[in-house]
């Protein structure tokens, strides 16, 4: 799939075919992750693959957005150094290349949780040095969503041509 394509069309999945993932299609989402651009070069993230089904029906439990993990083939949690000053947009970056490496592959996700989860970090034995920001369920979706259709603000509303107000046309 084109990248444009993935972007285009990439919708959040929150419901998965009980179907696992080959694991060259997980590692490569994660590869995707790791080769991602950082500030300065920090790499300052870690990321944790679960596909044990107890584990991630305890994500499921655990991340009050995140009921889905439960049922995911897989999850990713994604952990910042709390001592980076970039953390949070590098592993947002990180994040991104993963849904769209997996969306190009047929393969669904959603960021689910947010910053500070101590539950997730505590099940996962993330040392506290680390901040979980995102746990990352991926599976093969229940049902096919989308014909590229988003519902998004007008491109008019939201582009500007060199100043704020002068449309971008």
């Amino acid at each position: 799939m084109e990248v444009y394509e993935a972007i285009r069309t990439v919708l959040a999945v929150r419901e998965f075919e009980s179907k696992l993932v080959p694991e060259s299609i997980v590692h490569r989402i994660i590869e995707s992750a790791r080769l991602t651009a950082s500030s300065m070069n920090g790499q300052p993230w870690h990321f944790v693959v679960v596909q044990d089904r107890d584990t991630l029906v305890d994500l499921g439990s655990v991340v009050s957005s995140g009921p889905s993990n439960a049922h995911a083939a897989f999850a990713v949690a994604v952990a910042i150094n709390k001592s980076s000053p970039f953390g949070i947009s590098d592993a947002s970056r990180a994040i991104q290349s993963m849904v769209l490496t997996a969306w190009s592959e047929g393969v669904g996700s959603n960021w689910t949780g947010w910053i500070g989860m101590a539950q997730v970090a505590s099940l996962l034995g993330i040392p506290d040095s680390l901040d979980v920001i995102a746990v990352v369920p991926f599976g093969y979706p229940a049902q096919v969503r989308t014909q590229g259709k988003k519902r998004r603000k007008q491109f008019s509303e939201v582009a500007h041509r060199e100043r704020f107000g002068q449309p971008f046309s």
